[in-house]
This record gives C-alpha cells, structure tokens and sequence, in this order.
C-alpha cells in the first residue's frame, strides 16, 4: 500500500483537499483528529502528569493546555515526546487496517509533514498551496482570528515555497474544488499505476 503524506501551510486548503481523496475512496488518516482523540484517551494520564492544570473533567482541556504552553513554552517539546508517539501508533493501526481492507493507497494528513520530519514515514508527499494573499483572506476568515494571531501561525510554518520544493506532488488550491478534484484523481492514478 502506497502511504501518501498531505500537507499545506495553515488556510491552503488541506483539509478541504483531504476530503477529495476520501471522496476518491482512498482513506484518509488525520493527525489533528487523532491528538484531539489521544487528549480524551491514552493521553489524559501522561499530559496531566506534564501540565496538572490542563485536566478537566476527567479529560484533557485544550484552552487550559494552551494557556500552560503560553505561559511556559518549554513544555512544549515535552507534550510533544509525549503525543507524536501516540499518534504515530494510531498511524501504524489505520495503516494496518487499511491494508487489510485491501487499499492500495492511503492519505495521512499530517499539518507540520515537514517540520517535524513525518516525511520519512511516507512514500510520497503531496502540498496544498494557494497565492499569499488567498491564504490570509481565508486565515483571517475564521472565528476569532486577529493580525497578530495569524501571523504567528504563518511564522511557525515553513514557508510554502519550501515545502513545495519538497513535495513530489502539488495541488493548488486558487482554482477551485474541480481543479482540485482533478489533481487528486491525475495523483492517485500515476500512484496506482507505479504498483502495476
């Protein structure tokens, strides 16, 4: 089976492109979902050990950990010892399981593909991208968003040029859903046809 990994810089469509490969019937793993699971789960003992305050409920609390991460940055290279490798045993079992279902390629969405180095992991990578100005019109789209906000989430990033320059596929994401649709079944057949 054929591991691809998807990434994008933040409001390059990723997501919205994850979808399309779903639609296509290739299945798709979602990393930020699984750390969302992995607070409700396996990680509510390990993190609450690491930052006691994010504990609520008998669950992790994603504003009382952000709140622990602003006011003490060095925690954040510990939480993340603590989840990358729970969530690469949730990517190790969606794998196990499609493969079993007989899938010959399967989509991880994984937002920092690059930056945290996941790309090892993948046979192939593929980047969302989108013109800058597009980009910050749909960043600034969501609830809450403010300047600066957006412009230390575009900061922590590695630029797209770059990650464009990485990828062995791009999808760009200015032209709308069918353009994109049309990237992902020209990425998914020259895939297949590799395996014959």
């Amino acid at each position: 089976m054929i591991r691809l990994g998807l990434t994008g810089s933040i409001a390059t469509g990723k997501s919205t492109t994850a979808h399309l490969f779903a639609e296509e019937g290739a299945p798709v793993h979602d990393a930020d979902a699984a750390v969302h699971a992995i607070y409700d789960q396996e990680g509510i003992g390990p993190v609450s050990t690491l930052i006691p305050s994010a504990l609520k409920d008998g669950t992790i609390d994603r504003k009382a950990l952000k709140a622990a991460l602003q006011a003490n940055p060095q925690l954040l290279p510990r939480l993340e010892a603590i989840v990358h490798p729970l969530v690469h045993t949730r990517e190790t079992d969606a794998a196990t399981r499609a493969e079993r279902e007989g899938h010959d390629v399967m989509v991880f969405d994984i937002p920092l593909l690059f930056e945290t180095g996941g790309q090892a992991r993948m046979d192939k990578t593929i980047v969302t991208y989108c013109a800058p100005q597009i980009q910050r019109l749909r960043l600034m789209e969501r609830p809450g968003m403010t300047d600066e906000t957006a412009r230390m989430l575009m900061d922590r990033q590695m630029p797209q040029a770059e990650k464009r320059a990485r990828a062995d596929f791009e999808i760009s994401t200015d032209h709308g859903l069918d353009a994109a649709r049309a990237d992902v079944r020209r990425i998914l057949k020259e895939c297949r046809e590799g395996l014959l």
